[in-house]
Order: C-alpha cells, then structure tokens, then sequence
C-alpha cells in the first residue's frame, strides 16, 4: 500500500552528501561538519566550495574562487535595463525570480545543455550575480546610481557595498557572511525540493533556481524573517510583549519565528544568530529589540514548550545591520543559492524524475454526462 504523507513529512524523496538535518537532536551538518564547527571559522566562499566540492579547500582553491566569481559579476546589460525600469513597488524576490531567469536567455551555451562543467560554471555564474540583481534592484527603486561591481571583495562584502555604495566595515561584512554561512543549506526544504524537482526533468539550471526562489519567497519559508521584524513593529514596546503574546496564543495567531517544521528542539543556527544580535545591539545602543525577542522566546518555550528558529535572530541581526526589511528574504536567497545549486549539480549525477503518487478523495467513478442542455443551474 502506499504511505499517505500529507506535505511528504518524513518521506525520503532523495539521498544527498550535502547536508544533513538531525531535528530530534538539533544538528545541522554540511559535508560532514557540524555547523557549530564551521560558523565565525570558515568564510561563505569556503563553504561554497565545500558544498560543490565535498571538502573545504586550501588556499589555492579558495584563492581562485574568489578569482571565479569576481569575474561573473557583472549583468547582462538587458538584466540591468530591467531592473532599472521595474516598478519600484515591486517585490524585490519578484525582480529577482525574474533576473535570474533572465539570465538563461544571455547563456551562449543552449539551454538542454547539462555538461557537469558548463553547469558548474552556470552555478558559479548565478552564485556571483544574485546578490548583485538584489542589491541593484534596491538601488534603482531609490533612484540611486547603480555602483560598478568589484572583484576584490567577498560576496557578503561586495553585496553591503552594492547596497550602500560605500563598503561596510570589517565588522558588518563579518556579521552578514556568518549569516551567508548559516543560511547556506538546510537538507530538502521546500526550496531545495522545488529546484531538484525542476533540474530533474532535465530542465535548465536557471529554471531551477527560479523555481527555488518562487518557493523561498512564502511566508512558511524564507519570508519569515521578514515577519519576525513587523511582528515586533506590531509590538512596539517592551511593556506589551506579555500581553501581545497571551493575545496572540488565545487567537491562534502565529508568532514568528517560533518552532521549526524539522527540529524538535533548538535551532542550531539560532544561537550564533542570537550571539551576534545581541552584540550588535549593544554596539547601536539599541538593546529594546533583542530584549523584546528574548522575552517572546522565553515565553512561548514556557507555554508552547518551542523553540525561537534561525529567522527569530536573524532578523534582528539584519535589521541592526540598517537593512531594509524587504530585503531579508533576497539575503536568504542568495545565501542559499550556493546550496541549491549544489542540490541542483548532484542531482544530475544520479537523476530520477520525482513523481509522487496523491490520493484520490474526488467522487466515485460511475457518473454519467448528461448532455449539455440538460444540465441543472447550480449557484
């Protein structure tokens, strides 16, 4: 008989090398390490590479990542005239959905393509211009200038550069790469089963990550984040934490950021972000919104016995870092690029076409068509 799963929750669709999800014990593991090893220790381009590579590189190999995607920063220039003439209300994950696609069209190599290096190279392609189409994007609805890229900086650098105009301070590049490290990969979430579900048809890279990228764009997914901020907007102060939370609880309105489809107990990730949040804040002098965070996660462990997950902190650390909240989502998108493109290139390796079976809950066979002019109004 067929096992009836409703969302696929604890089917295994796929087998991966990449990461590995432990939610009853809280660990996330990359490649063999564990994320606690590789957070604040190695740099976003070095876990790139180990998610496309299987291992960390040396100097050398770092050294000419670094090289690769500098050299494919740079948008077509049919990219950058549809971002400056995007509506500039637009949602930056719709314009960036769209960019991405884009870029399938200024590929000189056909797109039924699937050689393993020119894919590589599409992923290092994409890797490099994400974060540029969002940073761009952001500026342009300003009516900001659009800054030249740069070769010489890493991507969660070059990206606050883009951004601002100016670059960011040590400390800021730092934060956000941490962040990039984080938000890397994360086993088959919805994304990542959406961009393997594409490639497996044999479809094109680009349509791939698009397809991730509609995906993250939910509010179940990536756009949580976002909702953590107006969450605490909605807030507003500290004294009505308390009893903006019992509300909440006596609605059944969600609380943000709270509790993970996957981990049953804490986060992994959420603790280097609360770390990082709570130094920011105290750095800005801004110590109400790490406070007020706090007090919500303090209280729904108590009640609801759950968790605060990796979009609790990680939009107070966005948010002190003087972004824009429509810009939380994009900045998970582009960490997690890497890991969907690595998705993407293994499942080429072994390729199977996902076709799950679904259960008929319709009528029972047996009607019959009465002819047209016979047929009963129904309102």
């Amino acid at each position: 008989m067929p096992v009836i799963a409703k969302g696929l929750e604890g089917i295994v669709a796929n087998s991966t090398a990449l990461s590995d999800v432990r939610g009853e014990e809280g660990i996330l593991i990359y490649a063999g390490y564990n994320i606690d090893e590789l957070a604040g220790k190695v740099s976003y381009e070095e876990v790139v590479y180990l998610l496309w590579q299987g291992e960390l590189p040396n100097k050398a190999q770092l050294h000419a990542l670094h090289e690769e995607l500098g050299s494919q920063r740079e948008l077509p220039q049919g990219v950058i005239d549809f971002i400056k003439s995007a509506p500039k209300n637009a949602n930056p994950m719709d314009v960036i959905r769209t960019g991405v696609s884009m870029l399938g069209l200024y590929d000189k190599v056909p797109s039924g393509d699937i050689d393993p290096a020119n894919n590589r190279h599409r992923a290092v392609s994409i890797t490099a211009k994400i974060g540029v189409i969002a940073a761009y994007y952001h500026r342009a609805r300003l009516d900001q200038d659009l800054p030249p890229v740069r070769k010489d900086l890493g991507e969660a650098a070059h990206f606050l550069y883009l951004l601002n105009g100016v670059e960011p301070t040590a400390e800021a590049a730092m934060t956000l790469d941490v962040a990039y490290v984080l938000h890397a990969d994360h086993g088959m979430n919805a994304s990542t089963f959406s961009a393997r579900v594409t490639i497996a048809t044999l479809s094109d890279i680009y349509s791939a990550v698009t397809s991730a990228i509609g995906t993250l764009k939910g509010p179940l997914h990536g756009g949580a984040n976002e909702g953590v901020i107006h969450m605490l907007q909605e807030i507003g102060d500290e004294t009505k934490v308390d009893g903006w939370v019992e509300e909440a609880l006596a609605t059944k309105k969600k609380v943000m950021g709270i509790g993970h489809r996957v981990y049953k107990t804490l986060d992994p990730r959420a603790p280097h972000l609360r770390s990082m949040a709570v130094q920011l804040c105290e750095q800005l002098g801004e110590g109400k919104w790490i406070r007020m965070s706090e007090r919500i996660a303090e209280l729904m462990k108590e009640r609801k016995g759950l968790n605060a997950n990796v979009d609790f902190y990680s939009a107070t650390v966005y948010y002190s870092l003087g972004l824009p909240t429509d810009m939380f989502t994009p900045i998970f998108a582009i960490s997690r690029t890497s890991g969907w493109t690595a998705h993407i290139l293994e499942q080429l390796v072994d390729n199977r076409l996902y076709r799950p079976l679904s259960e008929y809950v319709g009528p029972a066979v047996g009607k019959t068509v009465v002819p047209l002019d016979q047929r009963a109004l129904k309102y």
